[in-house]
């Protein structure tokens, strides 16, 4: 595959992830993933289409080898963490989106952290 090829296969593969077809997406983005595995952008993006087509190891897989390459990127934390919680990992999501909040103050963040310390409180009762 080109350049121009990968490129251009990519940015389909967002368009259908946009477009909540997740399977499609995946269908578009294998040889892109055979062409640039290490690539953030490409596992971020395998990760999404994989968490949204609700294949969450493979999403989890994903996401932790995005991490591997960048562990600064607090949007990784958090889908990370959304990834664990919907598979009921509930302490292990808690700990991604409590790093994910404190590496991006942003209020969804927090949103999404008070929702799983509430879940988890509601466990634990």
């Amino acid at each position: 595959m080109t350049t121009e090829g990968t490129v251009e296969a990519f940015r389909r593969a967002e368009r259908l992830v946009t477009q909540r077809r997740p399977l499609e997406a995946l269908s578009v983005l294998e040889p892109v993933v055979d062409v640039a595995r290490d690539e953030p952008s490409v596992q971020l993006l395998l990760g999404r289409a994989y968490f949204f087509s609700a294949q969450l190891r493979k999403a989890e897989r994903a996401f932790l080898r995005l991490l591997d390459l960048d562990p600064s990127d607090h949007y990784a934390r958090l889908v990370l963490g959304r990834t664990l919680q919907r598979q009921g990992r509930l302490n292990e999501a808690r700990a991604q989106l409590r790093l994910a909040a404190t590496m991006h103050p942003d209020p969804a963040y927090q949103e999404a952290l008070g929702e799983i310390n509430a879940h988890i409180a509601v466990r634990s009762s």
